[in-house]
């Protein structure tokens, strides 16, 4: 095959969608709205929504316009564009504690950028982890990154506040503390706190990364949904709605350090998905989003949950929280078998972290996802 492994996007491969089920589509054409197509034609209802990255539903109108003026007037230049300060700024005024952004890519990007900054800020090498944070060598164990780069970094485990103090207290001086706020459930406070606590009293930076909670959970993401302020916060996915952009924030005495190394992306500044970003900051200032998005995704929820009751045999139960969930299967031949079930019956739901709600999904959609939902699981556990 042309491209190895399948897709250069490896959470989108068959396998890490649909275990080894067959007969999956395995590609697509459109999208448009809470629905896509595959490459034969066939309309699903999607529950993926792009990993996460949509929000506001495939080829939102306001988006649209957006980009398409931000194309015919160039795409990029030889010169920062005037956008890039005018989303910056309205980004300062929204994020909790934030005074200065730089703009990215990709998620994995922003976060590598933030561990960059937080290491010249302290003048320390060691990380400390909790979550997914992307795929380059300062945060994976994958062959082709050197041992000396893992050893930089310390794993530890989510809502564990005695095992988050000794790793930032047992050895040595942290340069950062990088938390997905959110792991397969909310966090407790006492967890948030206790990273705040523990960054503060070692000199750490602590750095929320906000790829998948903000825009979704809170504008501001977990930061403003739990009042627990980080130094840094990563943005990503949902704030371009589907376009490709990501930012760092954070207080301007630890962002200033980004002037003191080397970081630069060509295409940081071209004005397509800043125009992305700025037509997202409109619909959320000038529509109910996040309330939406809690609403119907306490429907999905719900209704996952009475589905896993009702089928003990073939659910572990739900995890996640409403604006992004899933149903654990009990293993995974049980997982190709409702996966393949939802599919023939037009429903793209995924049986991993996560499904996620967006502001195309109306509660009649959600309706109609639980009852074929419900009948896959039925079929399931009859024949457990």
């Amino acid at each position: 095959m042309t491209i190895p492994g399948f897709t250069s996007t490896g959470s989108k491969r068959p396998e890490a969608l649909f275990g080894k089920a067959t007969g999956m589509p395995r590609s697509m054409t459109r999208a448009e709205g809470c629905r896509l197509w595959d490459g034969g034609g066939t309309e699903y209802v999607d529950m993926m929504m792009a990993l996460g990255a949509v929000a506001l539903g495939y080829a939102h109108p306001k988006v649209v316009a957006a980009t398409l003026e931000a194309v015919r007037s160039g795409t990029v230049g030889a010169l920062p564009p005037v956008l890039e300060l005018e989303v910056a700024d309205r980004l300062a005024a929204v994020m909790p504690g934030v005074e200065s952004v730089r703009f990215f890519k990709s998620g994995a990007e922003a976060v590598a950028a933030a561990v960059r900054v937080a290491r010249v800020y302290t003048g320390r090498e060691r990380v400390v982890t909790c979550g997914y944070h992307g795929w380059l060598d300062w945060c994976q164990l994958e062959p082709g990154v050197p041992p000396s780069v893992s050893a930089l970094r310390t794993e530890i485990p989510f809502n564990d506040v005695a095992t988050l103090e000794r790793a930032i207290d047992d050895a040595a001086p942290v340069a950062a503390l990088v938390l997905e706020p959110v792991i397969d459930a909310a966090p407790d406070l006492e967890w948030l706190e206790a990273a705040r606590a523990a960054a503060d009293r070692s000199g750490a930076v602590l750095v929320f990364d906000e790829i998948k909670t903000a825009f979704r959970i809170a504008v501001g993401g977990a930061a403003q949904r739990y009042g627990v302020a980080p130094d840094l916060m990563v943005l990503g996915k949902a704030l371009g709605n589907g376009f490709p952009i990501a930012a760092l924030c954070g207080s301007r005495d630890v962002m200033d350090a980004a002037t003191r190394t080397w970081i630069s992306s060509t295409l940081a500044t071209e004005f397509v998905s800043l125009a992305a970003a700025r037509a997202v900051l409109d619909v959320f200032d000038g529509e109910p989003v996040v309330e939406h998005l809690e609403r119907v995704g306490a429907l999905l929820m719900r209704g996952l949950e009475r589905v896993a009751e009702n089928c003990p045999s073939v659910f572990a139960g739900v995890r996640g929280i409403p604006q992004m969930c899933y149903l654990r299967c009990a293993d995974s031949e049980v997982w190709e078998s409702v996966a393949a079930g939802a599919v023939r019956r037009g429903i793209l739901f995924k049986f991993a972290a996560y499904n996620f709600v967006s502001l195309a999904h109306s509660d009649r959609v959600i309706e109609r996802v639980l009852q074929q939902l419900r009948e896959v699981a039925g079929e399931a556990e009859a024949a457990c």
